[in-house]
């Protein structure tokens, strides 16, 4: 039996001679037997290790308390951001220790908040969830298309709801994976993105090739789906679809595995001899619209700007020699992370040493203010063109996450929503300082602890970093992080 006081015995762990051949290098790898997870070999394993750890960390005297502390600081009311949906204020909630939040819909910003989707219903056992990404409103927010997931597979199926009575509709749409819904204007239906159905057998495990954009309209069997867009003869692309916010076009992103980059396909829905052409399709950076005004889009780019720009592309003559650059990369190591046009502006949130600003650019790209926000911290935005205010969400290290509203024509701000929690975020701080790396790199470090602690040297420090596919830890907030800063760690 283990003790805190003693070596801890771990169980051997079986090495097997497997060699690999890469091209004349030989790699060898002895563990490629606990890949398989259900074998009674690897059960065993797994159960033995599991009777090390725990058996140690029952004899840790302060667990419970610090359980019990961890719970009371989880238990916090806490609110997504929502958005304006026709008529409704469409926003999540989560009553604090909910496995996931609900979906609300209310009249107005103030109206009394109904359940529209509660994803916690839709098992028993909690094993189905609410998709990433997986909820799209018409226009007028009379229905949803909403997308559930089943044992944290890839795989969603998609529903159509009725947001008035909170009604699902016959409609059934599977076989969707990376895929959000993208409304028609008219709200008739909506496209998406799917794979042929896999064989039996095959669904967890099986390669997927060949997705194929598909329009669905309301009320129809998924057999009747349209046939939007497919490339068989590249069958490793993937393809996602979405409308711009006047409804006349069809955009087709595609994307490549992980590679930044990506191409820009569109049609004019206007056309009904219209066909799905290049638009953007070099591969040779990254393109998001944001953005149109006729054929004029807005696209936020990290061709010839490492740290993003935002430029003016003419779909009748879409060459990099013609664009018109409207926010320009920025000179002093900010990155362009986002931009959302709402009204006549472009709501822009920047990173500069991994935390974030919040800048309003006017619809020519020049600065008009910045919004003051409460700390370093980390920022998201929901809005629409034609709202006349956004909201944000800000959240930093001890800060739990708080709604604002923002009228973009002066910068003013209003605190929307904010979690009640069972500690004082004054009583921390964060600092930031810099250090260099070998290459001379200037890396940025958040320290974040009780105020007035003294940094001797010997304070216990959880120390945390990130550096793949271009992602910077900017701040987020943690319970666990709380709990372990009241206890006078660092």
């Amino acid at each position: 039996m283990p003790s805190m006081n003693g070596p801890l015995r771990y169980p051997q762990t079986r090495k097997a001679a497997v060699v690999d051949d890469y091209f004349g290098t030989r790699v060898p790898d002895p563990y490629r037997w606990l890949e398989d997870d259900n074998s009674p070999e690897t059960k065993a394993w797994v159960e033995a290790q599991n009777e090390v750890t725990f058996a140690w960390l029952e004899s840790v005297p302060e667990r419970e308390a610090i359980r019990a502390r961890m719970k009371a600081l989880w238990d916090h009311e806490r609110f997504g951001l929502p958005s304006r949906e026709g008529p409704w204020t469409v926003f999540s909630r989560n009553d604090g220790l909910q496995n996931q939040s609900v979906t609300y819909r209310a009249r107005g910003l103030e109206g009394a908040p109904e359940v529209l989707l509660d994803p916690n219903a839709l098992s028993e056992d909690g094993t189905v969830a609410l998709a990433d990404q997986g909820t799209a409103f018409t226009d007028d927010g009379r229905y949803l298309a909403w997308a559930a997931a089943s044992g944290g597979s890839d795989w969603r199926t998609w529903r159509v709801r009725e947001v008035g009575t909170g009604r699902d509709l016959s409609d059934l749409v599977r076989w969707s994976k990376f895929s959000t819904a993208a409304w028609k204007k008219d709200g008739s239906g909506f496209y998406y993105s799917r794979y042929a159905e896999p064989e039996e057998g095959d669904a967890l495990k099986g390669v997927n090739k060949n997705q194929k954009v598909y329009f669905h309209r309301v009320g129809a069997s998924q057999e009747e789906d349209e046939l939007v867009y497919e490339r068989p003869d590249h069958p490793d692309w993937g393809l996602g679809a979405a409308v711009t916010d006047d409804g006349r076009f069809l955009l087709v992103y595609q994307t490549e595995g992980t590679d930044p980059k990506n191409r820009v396909f569109l049609r004019d829905l206007e056309d009904p001899r219209g066909a799905i052409g290049p638009f953007l399709d070099a591969f040779d950076a990254q393109y998001e619209v944001v953005g149109n005004d006729g054929d004029v889009f807005y696209v936020r780019t990290d061709n010839g700007a490492g740290r993003y720009r935002l430029v003016a592309v003419d779909r009748r003559n879409p060459g990099p020699a013609s664009w018109k650059t409207l926010i320009p990369e920025d000179r002093d190591r900010a990155v362009l992370s986002s931009v959302t046009m709402i009204g006549d502006r472009f709501v822009a949130v920047w990173e500069r040493d991994a935390h974030h600003l919040l800048r309003i650019h006017g619809k020519d790209g020049c600065l008009e203010r910045e919004v003051a926000l409460p700390g370093l911290g980390s920022v998201t935005v929901s809005g629409k063109r034609r709202d006349d205010a956004f909201f944000y969400a800000y959240t930093s290290w001890a800060w739990p996450t708080t709604i604002h509203r923002c009228d973009p024509g002066t910068g003013d701000s209003t605190l929307f929503r904010e979690p009640k929690v069972a500690f004082d975020p004054g009583d921390f701080e964060a600092t930031q300082v810099f250090y260099q790396s070998k290459d001379g790199t200037r890396v940025p470090m958040f320290l974040v602890h009780r105020k007035g602690l003294e940094r001797s040297g010997r304070n216990p420090t959880l120390l945390y970093g990130y550096g793949g596919f271009n992602i910077s830890l900017t701040p987020s907030f943690s319970v666990a992080v709380v709990a372990w800063l009241e206890m006078g760690g660092v």
